[in-house]
């Protein structure tokens, strides 16, 4: 059976990921990993579903059982990807997508070169900044919290493999098919 492949994906908060990712995901040969995390669920979140939450003492505890295929801090919460499902789904021929944060990324990267990395980014930080306000689920503070993790963020852009910006949300869910296809066709290396 033909091996599956890793797909790593990473954007600041706001740049409309979520909303790709669920254009990509109709098609069943790709596989989610619901990454864990120790933030607060946002209304209408579903554990195993959007996220693992965990209590900081669990997330710890995972740390030091090595668990993790990845994981950082961002924004004060703990987040990561548990290794154990990931190999399952790939082994089974599945196309993983994995959605972290950059740092994260970077670990990927040297744990696992085969991983293809696509970073998506807002056409302007004024944009994100807009499109965060309107989420209405953050204070200002956290917003600007995440505006200067997003400025960061973003000059990381070229350690990745592709960056599709999302201006127009067709064109950067029609730019992630062609990069998806593209990972999806190519030959092994293993």
């Amino acid at each position: 059976m033909k091996r599956g492949k890793l797909i790593v994906v990473s954007a600041p908060s706001g740049c409309g990921k979520g909303t790709i990712l669920s254009e990509i995901l109709k098609n069943p040969k790709y596989y989610y990993s619901v990454s864990a995390t120790t933030r607060q669920p946002r209304k209408g979140e579903k554990d195993g579903v959007h996220y693992r939450f965990l209590q900081k003492e669990t997330f710890e505890n995972l740390i030091q059982e090595d668990a993790f295929l990845e994981y950082a801090s961002y924004c004060d919460n703990y987040y990561g990807t548990l290794l154990a499902p990931i190999e399952e789904h790939l082994s089974a021929g599945d196309n993983v997508i994995l959605e972290i944060e950059v740092k994260g990324a970077e670990q990927i990267r040297k744990k696992r070169p085969d991983a293809t990395l696509i970073f998506i980014q807002p056409p302007s930080i004024e944009v994100l900044r807009q499109r965060l306000e309107k989420r209405g689920t953050e204070t200002q503070e956290v917003i600007d919290k995440r505006i200067a993790q997003a400025e960061e963020e973003m000059t990381h852009w070229n350690e990745y493999d592709y960056c599709i910006v999302n201006d127009v949300l067709s064109e950067a869910v029609e730019d992630f098919k062609a990069v998806a296809r593209a990972v999806e066709l190519k030959v092994n290396q293993e």
